[in-house]
């Protein structure tokens, strides 16, 4: 029997990695991609998620190239947008901003794209894009107050993280939940299982 692939994720959050483990897959090496993620003029969601994610792989790549480390291996990358319409919600870095996307999000709909781009070991990439139609109830001031003060929206698209306390806000959800979280693991695995990772390698054999 062949040595299983490697498989590398271009990221290194915390979220992707255990949704990851969840679908029972281990990356074996780590790359994040440090990238501009401005949106371009007039950008819809939708686009940006795709083409981050694919940024995200061809930097990756030029890292993994540069010290031909992990040649022949599987390279994973994402990334996540929240939109409102045609407008692109900020991953904050500031609880002001954070504040405002609350403040946006409340009482209405919004979307969550998740761009996907997979690398194959012979230079082949394959992409996905999934949406998420998520709904949040009416915030209360002191709901908005309280969730910045947790912190748990920092550096997260459209400031909030669907798995920790903001779970609470969604009233209805239409799609993906893992997507929201930051990886779609259907979508994913699909892709993976569609070139000839072994995705479920483990499952018969857990650690």
């Amino acid at each position: 029997m062949s040595p299983r692939p490697a498989l590398v994720l271009a990221s290194a959050s915390p979220r992707r990695l255990a949704l990851l483990a969840q679908a029972g897959i281990e990356p074996d090496a780590l790359l994040p991609a440090d990238i501009d993620e401005t949106p371009e003029r007039a950008e819809l969601p939708r686009r940006l998620a795709l083409r981050l994610a694919r940024q995200k792989l061809d930097a990756a790549d030029a890292r993994r190239r540069a010290t031909s480390e992990y040649d022949g291996a599987f390279l994973l990358a994402a990334d996540t947008v929240v939109g409102v319409g045609r407008r692109i919600l900020p991953k904050p870095e500031l609880g002001e901003e954070a504040e405002d996307c609350l403040h946006l999000l409340s009482g209405r709909a919004h979307r969550v794209y998740t761009g996907v781009a997979l690398m194959t070991p012979k230079g082949g990439v394959r992409t996905r894009l999934v949406e998420t139609r998520v709904r949040f109830k009416r915030l209360a001031g002191e709901e908005i107050a309280a969730y910045i003060a947790s912190r748990e929206w920092l550096g997260k698209a459209g400031g909030y993280a669907i798995q920790g306390l903001a779970g609470t806000f969604v009233v209805k959800m239409v799609g993906s939940y893992t997507n929201v979280v930051g990886l779609p693991l259907a979508e994913t695995v699909a892709l993976l299982a569609g070139e000839r990772f072994p995705v479920h390698e483990r499952w018969g054999n857990p650690k």
